[in-house]
């Protein structure tokens, strides 16, 4: 049984943000393309995040264990400004009063724009579309998942939800727990994210006994859906800037890494399928167990259909991979398959390691979300 651990910092997210307007960069990488790609205008959202751009041969260095973590919260309790501060450099902090990741770390800066990068996110100053960054720390390299917190995109919460491993809740002092901070728990505990930070946002602008007030209902909160609130030590301190990021950072380190199935079968549900012309049709997703490495035979399985082929590319987050292992969220070329046969719910398998049934005999719980003004009630049946 895994270790369940839950840990709460208290900060403000910016001190002082200032977004201007700016171009949507689509390819995110700051080195020149010698090679440009074309992506079909469907296949843009946030796929690309996974696979490089040809041309740009930086090979993927595991030197430190890899572990996938998100933010997830209430609409507008600062989840992609936290996640924008924690990518920026050190050597950026001069220059922009905004908080930032250690200097120590190898990240690249993401933008709150380019987090949210998509016409309507922008549009509407929301998260619709999980989005994918990755950064390290000195102890840890993390594929970080920033998670949309309206109502009504509530779908790919859950979507970006299933890659974590750890979960970063983010509560706004100025509000408390909120009806999405409430589902986004519940949501999380039945996706089976057992370990939590939690990152209390605007604590410079909320009353001190307003803090004191949040603190004993985050705890409440987490122990209402079954986290460990009692234990959890939280830092009522106001303050703002690096300090408090790379606080945060620490208690996201302390967290036990998940056990890893290397010595199982591979096994990859499939998360989106996009095609780059003229190299091939690509799959993403996080591996569950086993190791895949160049040219290995595979399988696609699902839907009442199965397809082989070879894998020809693997990358993650615009890095070469001769080999890649449970936990990596990758991109996957593979050979000789069109983008109109394969589909998110599928998965890539070890050829003969699973196989499709039509019937299957099961124990379903059916959850039950009922909202009264600000609370939460659910129920299985």
């Amino acid at each position: 049984m895994q270790e369940k651990t839950t840990s709460v910092v208290a900060a403000s997210a910016v001190e002082g943000l200032n977004i201007h307007k700016g171009k949507n960069k689509i390819l995110r990488y700051n080195t020149t393309c010698t090679n440009p790609i074309t992506i079909d205008e469907g296949d843009l959202e946030d796929n690309i995040r996974f696979y490089a751009v040809p041309g740009v041969k930086t090979a993927y260095i595991r030197d430190k264990p890899h572990m996938n973590i998100g933010t997830i919260g209430h609409v507008d309790h600062g989840k992609t400004t936290l996640t924008a501060a924690i990518t920026k450099s050190k050597k950026q902090f001069k220059f922009v009063n905004f908080l930032v990741l250690s200097g120590k770390n190898n990240s690249v800066y993401r933008s709150y724009e380019e987090i949210d990068a998509a016409p309507e996110e922008r549009k509407r100053g929301i998260t619709i579309n999980a989005a994918v960054v990755d950064y390290s720390t000195s102890n840890r390299h993390y594929a970080h998942t920033d998670c949309p917190g309206h109502a009504d995109y509530i779908k790919n919460m859950i979507t970006g939800a299933n890659q974590m491993e750890c979960a970063i809740l983010v509560v706004a002092a100025t509000d408390g727990t909120m009806p999405q901070t409430r589902e986004h728990l519940l949501l999380a505990k039945q996706i089976g994210i057992e370990r939590l930070v939690v990152f209390i946002n605007k604590a410079d602008v909320a009353d001190p006994e307003m803090l004191e007030l949040v603190e004993l209902e985050v705890r409440d909160t987490l122990k209402h859906y079954g986290f460990d609130g009692d234990n959890t030590p939280i830092n009522r301190d106001p303050k703002m800037g690096i300090e408090k990021i790379e606080e945060l950072l620490d208690a996201i380190d302390s967290v036990p890494m998940p056990k890893r199935e290397k010595d199982k079968p591979f096994l990859l549900p499939i998360e989106h399928v996009f095609t780059i012309t003229g190299r091939g049709t690509v799959v993403t997703g996080r591996i569950e167990r086993g190791i895949l490495k160049l040219q290995s035979p595979i399988e696609i399985i699902g839907y009442s259909q199965t397809l082989k082929s070879t894998v020809t590319g693997i990358e993650m987050f615009h890095q070469l991979l001769d080999q890649a292992e449970p936990g990596d969220q990758v991109g996957i070329l593979m050979r000789g398959v069109k983008r109109d046969e394969v589909r998110r719910g599928q998965f890539v398998v070890e050829p003969k390691s699973m196989s499709i049934h039509d019937y299957v005999q099961c124990q379903v719980s059916f959850l039950v979300l009922v909202f009264y003004n600000t609370s939460c009630k659910y129920a299985s049946k």
